[in-house]
């Protein structure tokens, strides 16, 4: 076997749980094979780029094997090689979620409690009085 569909081999290789999830992120646009924008029929042989956005991460994936089989880890492992500038920027972006958080999640969202309703109240009652 000499090329696969990209969607299979995504899932192959452990990148994406289901095929239909891998295929819904190829259809996204989140998916590219030689610097072209893929489609899920697409197919990958050995010595193809794959660059695949995986929620803030982007990673460069060369393509080192091709297997039509779901295995384990390890083995799915052996099917592809990430750049060292992939790696060092995923790392990067790493250390930068660790140290800042987004200031956007330390909101809480919803509606308020009963508890934070009273305070509210409270507080809007006891500003206008003199």
């Amino acid at each position: 076997m000499e090329r696969l569909r990209i969607d299979k081999w995504l899932w192959a290789a452990r990148f994406y749980k289901t095929r239909s999830l891998a295929s819904d992120e190829i259809v996204k646009g989140r998916v590219q094979v030689n610097e072209q924008v893929a489609k899920p029929s697409r197919e990958v042989k050995v010595g193809d780029t794959v660059v695949l956005r995986q929620g803030p991460v982007n990673r460069t994936i060369t393509v080192l094997g091709i297997s039509q089989q779901r295995g384990p880890a390890p083995v799915a492992q052996q099917l592809y090689a990430e750049t060292a500038d992939s790696i060092r920027e995923r790392e990067r972006g790493a250390e930068q979620r660790r140290l800042g958080s987004e200031p956007a999640q330390t909101i809480e969202h919803g509606r308020p409690t009963k508890r934070d309703r009273r305070s509210l109240e409270k507080a809007r009652n006891t500003s206008f009085d003199p």
